[in-house]
C-alpha cells in the first residue's frame, strides 16, 4: 500500500457536492481514504475571472500503480462532468496527484510531486492540516516550511465539514 495525497477543487455548480461526490467515487477497496483537510474558499489563480474555489486536500492508501491512480482520478472528473475548455478555468471537479509515496515521477502524462503544489497556498494549506511535516521527495523541504514561505492568496476556512 502507497499513502497517496490528492488535491481536490471545484468552482461551478453546487461545490460541496462536487467534492462529497468526487470522494465517494474514489472510494474503493484498492483505496482507502486516511483523512480529508478542512475545506478551504479560495481565489483562482491564473485565469481570475471565475467564481472562487472549494478546495481540499486528503490523504489515501492505495494499491494503485501511479497511472493507475491518474486514470481512477480522470474517471471521477469525467463523471462530474470535468470540461478542460480553458487553461485553469472553471470546473465542476479537479483531482491532482500530489505525492504517490516518496516516489518521483517524471513522465508525459504524470508528474509527482504535483509541478506546482509549492507555489500554490489553496494545495499547502489543507495539506499541512494533515501533515505539516511531510517532505517533498525532491526539495526536502517540509510542507509547513512551503506553506511558510508562501505569499498569499485570497484563502479563508470555511465551516464545511466533509466526514470520511
Amino acid at each position: 500500500m502507497k499513502r497517496v495525497y490528492l488535491a481536490l477543487g471545484s468552482n461551478l455548480g453546487d461545490r460541496e457536492a462536487h467534492l462529497r461526490r468526487a470522494i465517494e467515487l474514489l472510494r474503493a477497496p484498492d483505496m482507502r481514504i486516511l483523512s480529508i483537510s478542512p475545506v478551504y474558499e479560495t481565489a483562482p489563480v491564473g485565469f481570475v475571472e471565475q467564481n472562487w474555489f472549494l478546495n481540499l486536500v486528503l490523504a489515501a492508501e492505495t494499491t494503485l500503480l501511479p497511472l493507475q491512480l491518474l486514470a481512477r482520478c480522470a474517471r471521477v472528473e469525467r463523471a462530474l462532468k470535468r470540461q478542460r475548455s480553458i487553461a485553469n478555468g472553471p470546473r465542476t471537479i479537479d483531482i491532482d496527484i500530489l505525492f504517490y509515496g516518496q516516489s518521483v515521477i517524471r513522465s508525459a502524462h504524470l508528474e509527482v510531486p504535483h509541478a506546482r503544489y509549492a507555489e500554490r497556498r489553496f494545495v499547502l494549506q489543507p495539506l499541512a492540516d494533515l501533515d505539516a511535516d511531510l517532505r517533498d521527495p525532491v526539495t526536502r523541504r517540509t510542507v509547513g516550511e512551503m506553506l511558510a514561505a508562501n505569499r498569499e492568496q485570497g484563502i479563508r476556512r470555511t465551516d464545511i465539514v466533509i466526514l470520511e
